[in-house]
């Protein structure tokens, strides 16, 4: 290790980067309990304290963690522009795929006539996988134009996550062209996480990749990211409430202009500075370690658990009080863990028989 970056907490270094993980991990879990709560949870609960703090949980310290990752990572990884952007269609085509696998159980009751309702909102529903799409494509192409200007990368957090109010929204006569539209603005039920303002996450994402590595990772030792912690703990808790409030009212969550944005991001860079410091390499606990283990996992563990939710909520929609949603949410952690443990086991052999089939040559 080099000598002049060892002022930095351990968490950073270790093989693959511990601190990551562990914020995905829980950023995950976070999100299985709004799930629970958002579609679960009888009307008096959910509307009550209990449903406005799982709102809170399943905000800013779920999300926008997620995406603030990703656009970090992608920043930093070294593959061709026309490698992510693969990647992000595949991610988009697996956001529609998974589209029908949750809401699976709803299609075949609409089809029965047993329920009557539109199957297109579902059916075309913007959730992050979709987001994550757009946006690793975004990141890539403006990394190709842009390369490590910091100027340029904050200009376009700004366009992303200021703009949307402002954006026109199709009112034609062509209903399909909403759909599409919902993927990058509008105020849509059916769109969670359209670009704008979304797409402003993993932008900041990549703008804190390339500040960081301007700077160097030494200059963000312990002393600094202390005096940070403490002014951002300053200021988030004296604007909590404006914080909070937004945050629970769901429609304004989706759609934050670019204020909440702001507060959305010091609340991710505050907790991931906790996290940082908590979670060192010599303090390791259970929950630290399945925490690790679900960020390694995030994309199958998220697929399984809306799977599992999606079709339950058909028959489950707002009839459960709070220890039958903490019954759900443990068993539904712990069967998608599961289903990701076997995934990887049938995964793996797969591989290993396709390539042991391959023939040898001479």
């Amino acid at each position: 290790m080099n000598p002049s970056v060892q002022t930095l907490p351990a968490s950073l270094y270790s093989g693959r980067v511990l601190l990551p993980d562990i914020a995905k991990g829980l950023a995950v879990v976070l999100m299985i309990q709004v799930h629970l709560n958002e579609l679960f949870a009888v009307p008096v609960w959910f509307n009550g304290w209990g449903g406005n703090i799982s709102l809170f949980l399943g905000g800013p310290p779920a999300a926008p963690v997620f995406m603030v990752l990703m656009g970090f990572f992608a920043a930093k990884a070294k593959s061709a522009m026309k490698t992510k952007i693969f990647r992000g269609l595949k991610l988009i085509l697996w956001g529609l795929l998974l589209n029908i696998g949750l809401n699976l159980h709803l299609f075949i009751r609409i089809a029965k006539g047993q329920i009557v309702a539109d199957v297109f909102p579902y059916l075309f529903g913007i959730d992050i996988f979709i987001l994550a799409g757009l946006s690793l494509i975004v990141v890539a192409i403006f990394k190709q134009l842009a390369g490590k200007r910091l100027i340029l990368w904050l200009i376009l957090m700004i366009i992303f996550g200021f703009l949307n109010q402002y954006l026109p929204v199709y009112e034609g006569g062509f209903v399909w062209l909403t759909y599409l539209q919902a993927a990058f603005n509008g105020y849509y039920h059916w769109s969670y996480f359209p670009l704008f303002p979304w797409g402003a996450y993993p932008v900041a994402g990549a703008f804190a990749y390339f500040l960081i590595e301007k700077l160097g990772y030494e200059f963000f030792n312990e002393k600094r990211l202390l005096i940070i912690s403490v002014v951002l703990t300053v200021v988030l808790a004296t604007t909590f409430s404006y914080g909070f409030q937004r945050t629970v009212l769901l429609q304004v969550y989706y759609h934050h202009d670019g204020l909440q944005l702001l507060w959305n991001l010091a609340f991710v860079l505050w907790l991931m500075i906790l996290l940082n410091f908590l979670c060192l390499p010599g303090r390791k606990s259970m929950i630290q370690n399945g925490l690790a283990w679900i960020g390694q996992n995030v994309t199958s563990l998220y697929v399984f658990q809306w799977l599992l939710i999606g079709n339950l909520a058909t028959s489950l929609y707002q009839t459960q009080y709070p220890l039958q949603l903490l019954f759900y949410f443990i068993t539904i952690t712990l069967i998608s863990a599961l289903l990701v443990m076997f995934w990887k086991k049938v995964k793996n052999k797969f591989f290993v028989n396709l390539v042991h089939r391959q023939p040898q040559q001479h």
